[in-house]
């Protein structure tokens, strides 16, 4: 059992890394120069599920680093407005809720920021930029060719990475690595984000 998870545990750091090898390094450039140019602007993260979860951890990261920040589906959420900067996580590109949530931000005049596996999916064409993050497959016979080859080296029976842990799981670590060049960028410390921590936990 515990020989299988470290087994598991080390192929799929080895696919993550390979995904994160293949983003775009002009996309994540474009995705920090952004996020620089929000400073006095409201950030809303959209995502649903496992994404909502990784966009939820990026938050909290980017309100150590001072933005006034909010996320989808919070009672205490504000409306948003003209040049605020929406970060929209999906997969497939077709959740439904982040795509309606999307539409009616888009109709304010905020700015998109799609993170998607799918450039032509109904996100990337609402979005205004795109960072594209591989690892959200859609169900085709060749990829449940590819899972059965892993499953079978691995000797399991269930997906190595079901639906999107690919995609999230290098989103994560994407998103991140984002924290310290932003850091560096805002000439702020790690003093300087423990000051912004919770404090009553």
């Amino acid at each position: 059992m515990g020989t299988d998870v470290k087994n598991s545990s080390l192929i799929l750091i080895e696919l993550v890394s390979k995904n994160l090898s293949e983003v775009s390094e002009e996309e994540v450039d474009k995705c920090i120069e952004i996020i620089l140019s929000r400073r006095d602007k409201k950030i809303f993260i959209m995502g649903a599920g496992r994404s909502g979860l990784v966009g939820r951890a990026f938050a909290l990261r980017l309100l150590h680093l001072g933005y006034e920040v909010h996320v989808l589906g919070e009672t205490l959420m504000p409306s948003v407005n003209k040049d605020d900067l929406v970060i929209a996580i999906s997969g497939s590109g077709s959740t439904k809720l982040v795509v309606t949530a999307v539409e009616a931000a888009k109709r304010v005049g905020a700015t998109i920021l799609g993170i998607t596996s799918f450039p032509d999916s109904p996100l990337g064409k609402l979005s205004d930029f795109i960072l594209q993050v591989k690892g959200r497959v859609m169900p085709t016979k060749e990829a449940n060719s590819r899972d059965y080859f892993a499953r079978q080296i691995l000797g399991l029976h269930e997906p190595l990475a079901p639906l999107g842990t690919l995609f999230e799981d290098t989103c994560l670590i994407l998103l991140d690595a984002m924290i310290p060049i932003l850091m560096n960028k805002l000439n702020l410390s790690e003093e300087d984000l423990g000051k912004r921590h919770a404090n009553i936990e």
